[in-house]
């Protein structure tokens, strides 16, 4: 060190200043990468990305590489710098040097690489790849010991160094990504991912149609009482029954039903031949199963029990689609059809909506883990069927009761709070 001019040394501390620097930020770059877009692009072809990768698949073995040349370098540029102001302003200048050193690497060797890495990681981390893939090979036995000691440590701590889960996200973690994922997904397709995640928490109760209004056939009815059930159902499949819901004998389609009438008169032996064995569903079964079920038995309708095998509800593929894509329909009012604007702009919604659909419908977050409709939620709220006029607050939603019954909530009022108009999606 002796030998070298002072502008020899000023030029190595700036070196090491700027290896500090790519050593810094080359550290950032590769830790912060979003790993799901590197492995997209290590399996198209960027050599890059594949250095990348795998020196990412041991990362005690990167960060211990990095520190070590790091660390080598901020002591180097300390001894120099203590040459440097031995020379310049003798022992007196060496807390000022010190001082001015730690300023220095602060902004030029830490702080800004960083910034700079965090903010745009590639541009980093896959020519720092190129570096540091050869300079491993090379300092291995010195990484490899830092390493047993490291890793050890953590042992001792109980702290696992293998088997680590990595980047894996969970279901919660990975609505978020969905959610926030507004400028590179169309809020269509967001919707449909979420409902394809939505699929894992709800269960075949909180879409099936409940059993007071299941539209059946009852082979104990006349023929005339049958054909006209038969034509003026909303449904393409019909469960039919013996005296009773609770007594489901099929399901059968209406348009084999009706071709049947016209060819050959409908009588109700034909129809329990047409009808199709019932297909049970127990309660609490998880949306994303059955429609696994669905698809392996080949299936379009299931019928809800629990489990003393009464019946609950059916549920169809349709509706269970519908949870995924949106409503089937073309008429935009119709998947809100439970929803309806009164004169003075408030909303008047039938008891009977299902939580599910009225928190999709006004973007609300009821609880859906209890009852099921409005109805029951607000039963279960106030604990006695409420009289007309009664009023209350829902999750901080102000509801006005307008129509009761003997067996519950007919229709509510929401009332539209003070300088906030509301309106349906």
């Amino acid at each position: 060190m002796d030998d070298l001019s002072l502008p020899g040394l000023f030029l190595a501390l700036i070196l090491l200043l700027v290896l500090s620097a790519f050593f810094s930020g080359s550290e950032t770059a590769l830790l912060t990468i979003n790993r799901y877009k590197l492995r997209h692009q290590a399996d198209r072809g960027h050599r890059g990305a594949r250095i990348a990768r795998a020196l990412l698949e041991r990362p005690d073995r990167l960060i211990g590489l990095i520190l070590l040349g790091n660390n080598f370098v901020n002591i180097m540029a300390s001894s120099l710098a203590t040459i440097i102001a031995l020379r310049l302003g003798g022992e007196t200048a060496i807390g000022i040097a010190a001082g001015l050193l730690t300023l220095i690497i602060l902004i030029f060797a830490e702080v800004t690489p960083k910034t700079y890495a965090t903010l745009h990681p590639e541009r980093l981390a896959f020519p720092a790849a190129y570096v540091y893939a050869p300079l491993l090979k090379v300092l291995y036995p010195v990484v490899w010991v830092v390493n047993l000691f490291t890793n050890g440590l953590l042992r001792i701590m109980g702290i696992a160094t293998v088997g680590a889960q990595g980047t894996a996200l969970s279901t919660e973690e990975l609505r978020t990504v969905v959610s926030e994922a507004g400028v590179v997904l169309p809020e269509r397709s967001r919707s449909m991912l979420l409902g394809i995640l939505d699929l894992e928490r709800a269960t075949v109760e909180d879409i099936m149609i409940p059993r007071n209004e299941v539209e059946g056939v009852d082979i104990q009815d006349s023929e005339d009482e049958i054909l006209h059930a038969i034509r003026n159902s909303g449904y393409t499949r019909m469960p039919l029954f013996d005296g009773s819901i609770d007594n489901v004998i099929g399901v059968f389609h209406a348009k084999h039903a009706l071709h049947a009438m016209l060819e050959e008169g409908l009588n109700k032996e034909h129809l329990r031949a047409i009808a199709r064995e019932p297909y049970y569903v127990p309660e609490g079964t998880p949306l994303y199963q059955q429609l696994l079920n669905f698809q392996r038995g080949k299936r379009r309708v299931g019928l809800v029990v629990d489990e003393y095998g009464d019946f609950l509800g059916l549920i169809t593929l349709t509706d269970l689609l519908e949870e995924i894509v949106g409503e089937f329909t073309t008429d935009p009012a119709d998947s809100i059809s439970e929803i309806h604007r009164s004169e003075d702009g408030s909303l008047l919604i039938d008891g009977s909506i299902s939580v599910r659909d009225l928190n999709r419908a006004l973007r609300w977050d009821l609880p859906t883990d209890g009852p099921k409709t409005l109805n029951g939620l607000i039963l279960d709220y106030l604990e006695t069927i409420p009289e007309p006029g009664t009023s209350l607050k829902l999750d901080d939603h102000p509801l006005e009761i307008i129509q009761t019954a003997d067996n519950g909530v007919k229709t509510v009022k929401i009332v539209s709070r003070p300088g906030r108009k509301m309106r349906l999606p």
